[in-house]
């Protein structure tokens, strides 16, 4: 009997981490690259000439010269992007790169809220706003591989 109820606690256990796993987000393609530019727009670590080929790879320019093997990181630990319910004139995200935040509002933080959106991250709502947010975002940009044009060359992970 002992050894029937180790058997089942250790299946519930496999199963509750399994479900937890299940529950990071993944994505790639013109999704990806669209997440990738956008928050890398803003964060610290990324170069200013990644961030204009970035901008250049979302404005549909592929070809734009890059050094042979060039790969983008963008991370953030976290991106918190809400509208209202109620004053539906109201975006606004929170993007947080370890000390560094950095708030977007109006156009610029409705844009990112649907790249979220976009992406698979799911909405939640609370007294009269709408908040999608992800934790651990990293996204790795492969221009040689948007360059192809052949579906790839962006991908992301993250926490929702």
């Amino acid at each position: 009997m002992t050894s029937r109820i180790t058997f089942i606690a250790l299946t519930l256990s496999l199963s509750c981490l399994a479900s937890a796993q299940a529950f990071a987000g993944a994505t790639n393609g013109p999704s990806a690259l669209a997440l990738a530019a956008l928050v890398g727009d803003r964060a610290p670590q990324v170069v200013p000439l990644e961030k204009r080929l970035l901008a250049a790879f979302l404005d549909g320019h592929a070809e734009m010269p890059h050094p042979k093997g060039k790969n983008i990181v963008v991370k953030a630990d976290s991106i918190d992007c809400r509208a209202s319910n109620v004053d539906v004139t109201q975006h606004a995200c929170t993007l947080a790169f370890g000390d560094k935040k950095i708030e977007l509002v109006g156009r610029k933080a409705h844009e990112l809220y649907a790249t979220l959106v976009e992406n698979g991250v799911a909405a939640d709502g609370a007294a009269g706003s709408i908040h999608v947010a992800v934790t651990a975002l990293d996204c790795q940009v492969d221009a040689d591989e948007v360059r192809e044009k052949a579906g790839g060359g962006a991908r992301c992970a993250f926490n929702p």
